[in-house]
């Protein structure tokens, strides 16, 4: 049954409702993911003058994030009974990522999103993380004016891209004689002894990326309930990068693609090529999964990344604004070779 918005928040007195922000309980996870669906509908219908049908076009942010960390996931209950807002947080070692955050469109204005936030905010300051980052509508005053009170500054814009995948025309890395050949392999395909010594190096590279980055959770959620895999960039016995890919299903890739939620390449080894035949290798992918196109966010200060996606046929569908707080604000090496998604 889809959440609805059934009166204006008040109760007959005219008085504003009794709020109370708890964790999320598995027994509230359809709720959420309708008042997520029906607040982003609203304010979509708002933007573009018509409704969609599919607020995330069948991207799902709920139940795998509950499951990841269901510390970090919190709802707005009016008086012990309705579900009236949600926000979704997680920390990625020193990292903590806010959203999406969501209040009913008839419940906004009372403080509700601001006590979600708060909520969200402890729990990083539980989890010691460092650096706190969310990602918003650059176009939406009342957006941006949320997490500046919360001091978040607005930075970058993080493009999201996607190319078709035309499977008569799909790229192969180029053969360089004399060199270790680059391959990709896909981390469900390892065995389970051999799996958490990959998540080590892969953490190597995610934390010369950011200090204290750590993928490791979203990296074990897509393989335990497999919403995809992690694709794994190799050369001989080295692992150059890797990335995390949604498929449709239960996931946070929308109907009939193949998502990129993280991508990056050693710093070490930040080639222009290796990105190229990585993304190859991730269209390679999606066309085994059967999918009809691959979407790879990239945020505008990782401006090689940003350059070579271009280069590739990569399109821009829609923009996105970073806003970040904390110790490492300014992190960001416009040379690395990352394509990330703090959505």
């Amino acid at each position: 049954m889809r959440a609805t918005v059934d009166r204006a928040g008040l109760d007959p007195q005219g008085r504003l409702p009794k709020v109370q922000v708890r964790r999320v309980r598995k027994g509230d996870l359809g709720k959420v993911r309708d008042v997520l669906e029906q607040t982003f509908g609203d304010f979509l219908e708002r933007q573009l003058g018509t409704r969609p049908r599919q607020a995330f076009g069948g991207a799902q942010y709920v139940h795998h994030r509950w499951l990841m960390e269901p510390w970090g996931c919190f709802v707005a209950e009016e008086d012990g009974a309705k579900i009236v807002g949600a926000a979704l947080a997680v920390t990625l070692g020193s990292v903590g990522l806010l959203g999406p955050v969501a209040v009913l469109t008839n419940y906004q204005n009372q403080t509700i999103g601001q006590q979600l936030v708060r909520a969200a905010q402890e729990f990083f300051d539980e989890n010691r993380a460092t650096l706190h980052g969310v990602v918003t509508y650059p176009t939406s005053p009342k957006h941006l004016y949320l997490y500046h009170k919360f001091g978040y500054k607005p930075k970058s814009l993080t493009a999201i891209t996607s190319r078709a995948i035309d499977r008569g025309t799909l790229r192969s890395p180029a053969a360089k004689p004399g060199k270790l050949q680059l391959t990709t392999r896909r981390f469900s395909t390892l065995e389970e002894t051999k799996k958490k010594a990959a998540l080590a190096r892969m953490h190597r590279i995610s934390n010369a990326v950011c200090r204290g980055l750590d993928l490791a959770k979203e990296v074990e959620i897509v393989d335990g309930l497999a919403l995809g895999d992690t694709l794994l960039l190799e050369r001989g016995r080295d692992l150059l990068g890797f990335a995390i890919c949604h498929t449709p299903g239960v996931s946070e890739a929308p109907a009939g693609a193949l998502y990129v939620k993280f991508l990056a390449i050693d710093p070490a080894q930040r080639r222009p090529e290796h990105l190229v035949e990585f993304v190859a290798g991730v269209e390679a992918l999606g066309a085994e999964f059967g999918v009809q196109r691959v979407i790879l966010p990239v945020y505008s200060r990782y401006w090689v990344a940003y350059s070579m996606l271009i280069q590739c046929g990569y399109q821009i569908d829609f923009t996105m604004v970073r806003m970040q707080r904390g110790k490492q604000e300014d992190y960001e090496d416009p040379t690395h070779l990352v394509l990330d998604d703090w959505r």
